[in-house]
């Protein structure tokens, strides 16, 4: 059969054998049905007048409260007239308008977290314009800025010991509100919930309490799941943040499609609201469907997709998204699976968004650096390079430290496959440099392991439009999700040879 997948800004052929399988989410197995448009307001409204396991606005807000409202940034729930964003916050700002709140005590925040700040033309996206205009001229909408200190408040530290540092302004703020998506992510199962507010209004110390090798690597880590220590790391740090502002996060999640179009809406305190929400969310997200295990998986990478232009090119970023596909299907994985992906891999890093990438991708050639997890002991080094602060603050780029959660999640892909092959790179070395195999075409790389890793017949399963839709997480079909990850019995510590 003759398939494309994704390759810079175009497509790559590939024939492949007949009975190669293929998935593409949402038309393979299709998503649990959209609420409809014209019931968007009415769902979304009964969800927020009806918050689990708290108060509502109307009973929160009052003449005087100041007021946060949290919403993710560009990477995540589109940007259509009915997104999630655009919606909600309407909806909750008449609310608060009702209850006595004035305009001047509302403040806009946008969770970046260690992501580049949004520009104001993607603010001006992800909001529309009711809300831009209404909020930007007046300077009420920003940026969470990690980097500043006179808006940041210490709070010390977790019972388990994790750093939590917070946005200063939803701290002092009398209601906090947390705008979130649920959708699969690798990164602990789902965005949204408490991963919300420990990763988009924190600080790269409390981020570096999870996004490292030591909780990363681990046996609950791969395949995702929802209760991994990254994620039961994110609800601790969301529940200390509300016990030292002395009070609830008031969350407006929606369960979000393929499309990103809202599922489900569910409103309330995260601790209770968030498990309700993946009732749903588990349904149209681990989808039971394969019948047997695949020794090879296909797919291919545009130059630009989720992080920005270039993810697909910079070998840093490039490594991370092939991992992250193994952390979603590696239930389906033969024990010696092998990847083949298409990338143009030409030499474009995006030094503007990723400042760092290109020194990182340097010192991991040199110097006894064998494979990535060697790498982490200069996160620090990094994290409090002035220069690249300078630029996350007020160039747009990606905070430093986010490139060493890069390469925690890339050496995944290394640690579950017996050979990663990249296909059609015009500048191949930057490939062979993070230690993937290369050849010139899908098929040149089929050959190759068929020979080398998989025998001459191997179930083989093709994604095409893997980075170009919402995700899933595929399982077996026979396979139950009870949301609990692999008991684990050895962290990235023992893994790597260093004493805990």
């Amino acid at each position: 059969m003759k398939l494309s997948f994704e390759y810079g800004a175009g497509l790559m052929a590939a024939e492949l054998p007949d009975n190669t399988d293929v998935f593409i989410p949402g038309e393979t197995v299709a998503d649990p049905p959209c609420i409809p448009e014209d019931r968007l307001v009415e769902k979304t409204l009964e969800s927020i007048r009806n918050p689990m396991g708290m108060e509502p606005l109307s009973r929160l807000a009052h003449k005087g409260s100041k007021v946060t409202i949290i919403f993710p940034d560009r990477v995540k729930g589109g940007e259509q007239p009915t997104s999630h964003r655009k919606i909600s916050i309407k909806l909750i700002l008449k609310e608060l308008y009702d209850a006595g709140v004035e305009k001047k005590d509302i403040l806009l925040i946008c969770s970046n977290g260690l992501h580049r700040k949004n520009t104001e033309a993607e603010i001006h996206n992800i909001l529309g314009d009711e809300l831009f205009h209404e909020f930007w001229h007046s300077h009420q909408i920003i940026n969470h800025d990690s980097e500043d200190y006179e808006h940041l408040v210490d709070l010390g530290t977790t019972d388990r010991g994790d750093p939590v540092l917070m946005n200063k302004y939803v701290y002092d703020s009398d209601v906090a509100i947390l705008i979130g998506h649920i959708q699969g992510n690798p990164y602990g199962g789902y965005s949204g919930g408490y991963k919300h507010c420990a990763t988009g209004i924190t600080h790269w110390r409390s981020i570096a309490s999870h996004h490292v090798p030591e909780v990363m690597h681990r046996k609950d880590f791969t395949p995702v799941s929802g209760k991994s220590l990254m994620r039961t790391k994110f609800d601790e740090i969301g529940q200390y943040m509300e016990k030292c502002m002395g009070k609830k996060f008031f969350c407006c999640d929606a369960v979000l499609d393929t499309k990103s179009r809202q599922i489900e809406i569910n409103s309330g305190y995260a601790k209770v609201m968030q498990p309700h929400s993946w009732i749903t969310a588990d349904k149209r997200t681990y989808v039971p469907w394969a019948e047997r295990k695949y020794d090879v998986m296909i797919f291919g990478m545009p130059q630009f997709f989720h992080y920005g232009e270039g993810m697909g090119t910079n070998p840093i970023m490039l490594m991370q998204a092939i991992s992250a596909q193994v952390i979603r299907h590696k239930r389906i994985m033969s024990d010696n699976c092998v990847i083949i992906c298409s990338s143009l891999c030409n030499g474009y890093f995006h030094d503007e968004l990723w400042p760092y990438t290109r020194e990182m991708y340097d010192m991991f050639q040199h110097d006894f650096m064998n494979t990535l997890p060697d790498m982490n002991r200069y996160g620090e080094y990094f994290a409090t390079n002035e220069e690249y602060i300078r630029k996350y603050r007020y160039c747009n780029a990606f905070h430093p430290f986010h490139g060493f959660s890069m390469i925690s999640c890339g050496h995944i892909a290394e640690m579950n496959t017996s050979a990663i092959y990249l296909c059609g790179a015009q500048e191949p070395g930057y490939a062979r440099g993070m230690g993937l195999k290369t050849r010139a075409t899908i098929e040149e790389a089929l050959a190759d392991a068929k020979k080398k890793f998989v025998g001459q017949n191997p179930n083989i399963l093709a994604l095409p439009q893997t980075f170009k839709l919402g995700a899933v997480h595929l399982m077996m079909k026979d396979e139950a999700y009870e949301g609990k990850g692999q008991e684990d019995c050895g962290c990235a510590c023992h893994m790597h040879g260093q004493m805990v």
